[in-house]
């Protein structure tokens, strides 16, 4: 299940419900319909697993050269053993190595990469930190941890994201934030208006680079590369190391360390089921499933905006406590809709792909696909939403 941490430059080469509530063929690739059959992915979850090779944990949180008040907060967090890339990452960027962190979501990986940078922050206080993510969701929990973490550190953040007063963010920036988390469109705009220099941070993170590539924000990407300081600390994280980045991981690393913990796999603690449609109604059978017992936390999965809007409105009309998050909602809309689903106030959440990655919900009873994802990497996102923390999940994809 795990791999040891190797040098990069060794390695690439061999890479290639209930009522009145409210508030085609297996294919890796995308294919012409634009979706993705998981039947042949189908899976019950593992009750008795076979045992997995152990991951020998080196050291404790206590153990890092860190502050004291920082592993303080890092306590009253919950935190004890560190997760595989905390135990084998955070020693590197400590010594201030480039690296690539190939994890999946749940790995711990924003921890892995907050944790050391946060001391580097709080030892020199000069130095700033840039943290680009594809999504405004993921941005904001950093942001959120970040400020868990920095707790008497005396060390701020701004968040610069899209969909948000951009006035409220230039005030932020005017006061010299340590950490500046953003989307790619946001810090671009920003920067283009002279509040944010690029040249300005001596520490960049591209988190999960793969969907950012996929989001079609590689030119971004470039660009900010391409304006920051030469000699900078580069952060590489991505569930994924395909061919594609490799003009990315060149123009951005120097003599990086790759530490890969997780394969990329479906949970063996989700099950996983196909509904045959057969000519009915998607809605009316989503309705159904959403009636029986035990569908208390669900995620439903959509193609298009327009649709999930208007399966909002029909549900809503039914009785259901639902709520809708995608692109064209402001991150107002989507942060209530998150927090009011974190929450157990509405029992169905739609989204679409934006919200596959990188949100850290639990208790997710169900995940349904309601149209079915592109890519086989975009089923195994969605159902990843469920059967977190040791518990079962049950992932339903309905088939023409």
């Amino acid at each position: 299940m795990y791999r040891s941490r190797r040098s990069f430059s060794n390695s690439r080469s061999n890479q290639r419900g209930g009522n009145n509530r409210r508030s085609g063929r297996f294919s890796g690739g995308r294919g012409r319909m634009g979706s993705f059959d998981p039947s042949m992915l189908i899976r019950k979850a593992v009750q008795n697993p076979a045992p997995q090779p152990t991951y020998v944990v080196e050291n404790k949180f206590v153990d890092f050269a860190i502050s004291d008040q920082l592993k303080h907060n890092i306590v009253a967090r919950g935190y004890d053993t560190p997760t595989p890339i905390q135990d084998q990452i955070i020693p590197y960027i400590l010594e201030g190595r480039d690296v690539v962190g190939l994890a999946n979501t749940g790995t711990g990986k924003t921890a892995a990469f907050l944790i050391p940078l946060l001391d580097n922050i709080y030892q020199r206080k000069s130095e700033k930190v840039l943290i680009m993510a594809p999504t405004r969701e993921l941005a904001v929990q950093i942001e959120s941890e970040v400020k868990l973490f920095a707790r008497s550190l005396r060390i701020n953040s701004s968040l610069c994201i899209g969909g948000a007063s951009i006035n409220r963010q230039i005030d932020a920036l005017r006061r010299n934030p340590q950490f500046v988390i953003g989307t790619p469109g946001r810090l671009i705009d920003l920067e283009k208006r002279r509040f944010l220099n690029f040249n300005d941070f001596s520490t960049i993170v591209l988190d999960e680079v793969d969907q950012m590539f996929d989001m079609g924000f590689i030119n971004d990407m470039k660009y900010v590369i391409a304006n920051l300081p030469q000699d900078r600390h580069s952060l590489f994280f991505s569930a994924t190391l395909p061919s594609k980045l490799d003009s990315v991981v060149g123009s951005f690393l120097k003599d990086p360390v790759m530490v890969q913990v997780e394969t990329q796999k479906a949970s063996t603690n989700v099950d996983q089921d196909v509904i045959k449609v057969n000519g009915q109604s998607k809605t009316s059978l989503l309705q159904d499933l959403l009636n029986q017992e035990g569908f208390d936390k669900v995620l439903v999965f959509g193609r298009t905006k327009r649709g999930l809007d208007k399966l909002d409105r029909t549900l809503y009309q039914k009785g259901f406590r639902v709520a809708a998050i995608h692109g064209n909602k402001s991150q107002g809309q989507r942060q209530r809709a998150l927090k009011e689903f974190k929450r157990n106030n509405i029992q169905v959440l739609l989204a679409t792909d934006i919200a596959s990655r990188g949100l850290d919900i639990d208790d997710v009873t169900h995940v349904i696909n309601f149209d079915l994802p592109q890519t086989k990497e975009d089923y195994i996102h969605r159902i990843g939403r469920t059967g977190r923390a040791n518990k079962t999940g049950i992932a339903l994809s309905f088939v023409d």
